[in-house]
């Protein structure tokens, strides 16, 4: 499931990483006179996090925490009212703040091979004897297939998530098991 980490250093998606918490949205730009907002939503399921009285920690802090008053869609955008932005100049006072959870509020995940994104990111990979090969840097998802993007000696190697090619996930011990096909880590 897609959910990107903050607090440290920027990810692929510009929000921020760190331990324990998850960035769901960005502040877009305003949206009317009366301070609702556009919201880039990062997670699979913004009708479960941008639910009205839901309250959203903020990056940076001083801008939050902010409380979902109403969403709507707007021309296949998401809108959202926040409780207190009630004008288009406070609302673009917060434009640019990224949305975050407590990674603990997620819900578990059902099935034992599916994973959060964040959960994989960082992650050390090594290959099936044993071998370091780096580490997980992003998690890029297209219409075909989850690609793993992973950090060999400063080169980017896209590895399909398919259990052929992952065949082990060890979220305690932050290590991921690798079968690459013949040459790929090569390339």
């Amino acid at each position: 499931m897609n959910e990107t980490p903050p607090a440290g250093s920027l990810d692929s998606h510009g929000a921020l990483r760190g331990p324990g918490v998850v960035a769901v949205g960005r502040i877009g730009k305003a949206h009317g006179i009366r301070g609702a907002v556009y919201v880039e939503p990062w997670t699979d399921a913004p009708e479960e996090r941008f639910l009205p009285g839901a309250v959203l920690d903020t990056d940076p802090v001083g801008r939050g925490p902010l409380t979902v008053a109403e969403v709507r869609s707007h021309s296949g955008k998401q809108v959202v009212q926040f409780v207190g932005i009630d004008d288009r100049n406070t609302a673009e006072a917060i434009r640019g703040t990224v949305l975050v959870m407590p990674a603990s509020a997620r819900p578990l995940l059902d099935d034992p091979d599916e994973f959060y994104d964040t959960d994989l990111i960082g992650l050390a990979v090594r290959q099936l004897d044993g071998t370091a090969v780096g580490s997980v840097t992003d998690v890029l998802h297209s219409p075909a297939d989850s690609l793993l993007a992973i950090d060999v000696d400063g080169r980017e190697v896209l590895v399909p998530f398919r259990k052929q090619f992952v065949p082990v996930v060890d979220l305690t011990a932050g290590t991921l098991t690798i079968d690459p096909p013949d040459g790929l880590l090569d390339l």
